[in-house]
């Protein structure tokens, strides 16, 4: 049976919303390579019962390992080094050896603030030394250490049961990153997971279908004799895509073949990653591999689609830039729509949209242009052309080619966040249509 595994982030802005978790997914990401099964990823405030009480429960719940993230600075509310000393029963006692190379690091800041209370650095620094008896120290990435604390020490005369090793991590992903990957090294940490399986995973993306299709399409598989129930499959409609997730251990390598060719023989057209690729990714290749160039002009999306373009290192080979143009004038004046078509179209039609994908072009001198206009809402939709309404162009030359281009119109749910974000996937996949030549339809 595989190891199993619990992660606990601690924090109140993480528990209240103020700070997105990172840690968790980031963590469960990591276990499941190293073939860990990751049974639960619970977040909890900064009070010392609450952390308690979700070990207690990862506990009774027969996890091998429990992964914490969080609570190891300097501040009174950082207590969960003590709370999983006394979870584990092991004391707590102060490492002078590991005070000194907390100091150091703390040295510096006597030096860039010297009017800092030093008996106060130093009272601090003392806190994160104390370390649970038995446990291993991982070594201060920022100032925090990190720890690996042994399960409590069973019969006579500590009464309980066994528990899980615990992983003592830190909050700042750019602390816990490196230091999580200087602890899987340890042999505590490996003797914790002595369980763990082999798990492959494979990610199969489809966009212009909704998730009740892949719900129909593994009624389907079922009854052509494909045993799903070998393979754990999961999905998420993520920004308007269908991601299918399949875990499964290297036995059942046939069976998910056959489901993945089932997929792509029902949805030919909508799946278009088959290993995982995002459609970011391939737009990315296939302007590289065409030494194309893009540039965009949005006007409801107010340059969401040049960013998300430029999320990817290296897009300075390919992106010439963009235009944010929200008003009419702006549509006239930096993407040189001709004022008349927005009298007579209206701001929000395909005809704006092609003009702002031409505009694109020329304004910048790229290969492809990109037009994006729409009402986003909560406010401005007429019977006609209601909220959520989005036009979109992609125009596309190279060299002697004769451009291509690809117009839309749509009706998108949601609120004006969704609205926005998912036209921004619109644009992407009518992007890759293009660039591969796939304009009809």
């Amino acid at each position: 049976m595989a190891a199993r595994a619990g992660i606990v982030v601690t924090g109140t802005e993480v528990l209240t919303g103020r700070v997105v978790d990172r840690n968790g997914p980031w963590l469960a990401e990591r276990l499941r390579e190293l073939g860990v099964d990751v049974a639960h990823n619970i977040i909890v405030g900064d009070r010392p019962d609450d952390v308690r009480d979700a070990l207690g429960w990862l506990a009774s719940a027969g996890v091998d390992l429990i992964i914490t993230s969080g609570g190891l600075g300097p501040t009174e509310d950082d207590l969960t080094a003590a709370v999983v000393g006394e979870f584990q029963q092991r004391p707590l006692a102060l490492d002078e050896d590991l005070e000194g190379r907390i100091w150091k690091i703390l040295e510096a800041l006597t030096i860039r603030w010297p009017d800092l209370d030093e008996e106060a650095i130093r009272r601090s620094n003392r806190k994160q030394a104390l370390v649970p008896a038995g446990a291993t120290v991982l070594e201060p990435v920022g100032t925090a250490p990190g720890l690996i604390v042994p399960p409590r020490e069973v019969g006579p005369p500590t009464p309980g049961r066994p528990t899980p090793t615990i992983v003592v991590l830190p909050g700042p992903p750019r602390e816990l990153q490196p230091m999580w990957r200087t602890a899987i090294e340890l042999d505590a940490f490996r003797a914790a997971i002595g369980g763990a399986t082999v798990y492959r995973q494979h990610m199969l993306r489809l966009f212009g279908i909704p998730e009740s299709e892949i719900a129909n399409t593994m009624l389907q598989a079922r009854a052509a004799g494909i045993d799903l129930d070998a393979l754990e499959i999961t999905t998420c409609l993520r920004r308007g895509e269908v991601e299918v997730v399949t875990r499964y251990e290297p036995p059942q390598q046939d069976v998910y073949d056959a489901f993945a060719a089932l997929v792509a023989e029902k949805h030919p057209r909508e799946l278009f990653s088959d290993d995982g690729t995002s459609v970011d990714e391939q737009v990315a290749g296939l302007l590289r591999a065409s030494e194309r160039t893009i540039a965009t002009a949005e006007s409801c999306t107010g340059g969401l689609l040049a960013g998300r373009l430029t999320d990817l290192a290296g897009s300075s080979d390919y992106v010439l830039g963009g235009v944010v143009v929200y008003s009419d004038a702006a549509k006239v004046a930096l993407a040189g729509v001709d004022e008349g078509l927005i009298e007579r179209t209206g701001a929000v039609s395909v005809e704006v949209a092609e003009a702002l994908a031409d505009g694109a072009r020329a304004a910048l001198g790229a290969d492809v242009g990109v037009g994006i206009t729409g009402i986003a809402g909560p406010g401005g939709g007429t019977e006609d052309k209601p909220v959520g309404t989005v036009c979109f162009s992609v125009s596309a030359g190279h060299g002697s080619h004769p451009p291509n281009r690809l117009t839309r119109r749509l009706v998108l749910p949601g609120g004006r966040f969704d609205v926005r974000d998912r036209s921004t996937t619109v644009a992407m996949h009518m992007i890759r249509r293009v660039l591969r030549g796939e304009t009809g339809g």
